[in-house]
């Protein structure tokens, strides 16, 4: 597409966008479906509401008011607060491959504030849920060492509240665990995590049973042949222990994280200690499970106080 041709159709601004983002960005198909969706009925909306066809001229002159009338068509669709903030960030995204491709901005769209998305309370697994777990993956039936290894996994996981890939990272130089471990996390942020006696007794028989020898440097954890343990792995390791105590799908490698958090807050943690152990860059992200250990309280409160029972009547 020329640039600076503001007689081209949206139509054709489109296509390109996608074909820039499937042939330069390697977007995968399911991606770039959602974007296509989600900027095409942006715009036959707005062909709709301006009563003619769109070309780069008219998309450049729209105001606020007209992206706050598309908003507020999805919304008495019914669409979410969360989806609206998608469908959103989808035409932001149009408008600045536009800008930079096309010459063709609209400053009306800075106007426009995004849908604020209510934050979703992390799903901790419960202490007896957690211990179950633990102590299920040697009840399965499997090798020995392939028992030792989930049950070190699963104790990084709740016990230090590594990320999963945090703890698929734990190589020979780590080895053998001292009284702490220097993990590095998101943004090849570091960060010094306290390990439990527990933690090093599983790692060490682990260790010891497994039939692997990692090499130098290398990760400790070993599939069932040899290969590097994956997520997935993992993560199907979790659902079959969670089917097997019938616990509910929430239950995910990284609830036991959400737990080692929410379990440090009730037995009395501070929340800034709990955003270093976790590694958060943001205390607000970690206030999160304030709210968490706040709404259990208020439910064992309404469960068992016997004014709370009768005024629930």
């Amino acid at each position: 597409m020329a640039e600076r041709d503001l007689t081209s159709s949206s139509a054709d601004a489109l296509k390109a966008w996608l074909d820039y983002l499937a042939g330069e960005k390697r977007y995968s198909p399911k991606t770039l479906e959602s974007y296509g969706r989600d900027v095409s009925a942006f715009l036959d909306f707005q062909s709709s509401h301006q009563g003619a066809a769109l070309t780069l001229h008219s998309l450049s002159g729209l105001k606020a008011t007209d992206f706050r009338a598309w908003l507020a068509d999805r919304r008495r669709d019914g669409v979410s607060a969360r989806s609206l903030a998608r469908f959103l960030s989808s035409v932001r995204s149009f408008y600045r491959y536009l800008e930079q491709r096309c010459g063709v901005s609209c400053s009306a769209l800075g106007l426009v504030e995004t849908p604020k998305v209510p934050r979703s309370l992390p799903k901790p697994v419960s202490k007896e849920a957690a211990r179950q777990m633990i102590a299920e993956t040697g009840a399965r039936g499997q090798a020995d060492w392939i028992a030792a290894r989930d049950e070190a996994v699963l104790l990084l996981l709740y016990g230090c509240g590594l990320r999963i890939n945090e703890a698929l990272a734990l190589s020979t130089a780590d080895l053998p665990l001292g009284d702490v471990i220097r993990v590095t996390g998101k943004g090849r942020k570091t960060r010094l995590v306290p390990v439990l006696p527990a933690v090093r007794e599983a790692m060490e028989r682990y260790i010891t049973l497994c039939p692997f020898q990692a090499g130098p440097g290398e990760p400790v954890f070993r599939a069932v042949r040899g290969g590097l343990l994956g997520a997935r792995a993992v993560q199907e390791m979790v659902v079959n222990l969670r089917s097997r105590l019938g616990l509910p799908a929430s239950t995910t490698p990284h609830a036991l994280r959400h737990s080692f958090a929410t379990h440090l807050l009730a037995g009395g943690g501070d929340l800034r200690t709990i955003q270093e152990l976790l590694g958060h860059a943001s205390l607000s992200t970690t206030q999160v499970y304030a709210a968490v250990e706040g709404a259990h309280l208020t439910a064992v409160h309404a469960a068992a106080h016997p004014r709370a029972r009768r005024l629930s009547k």
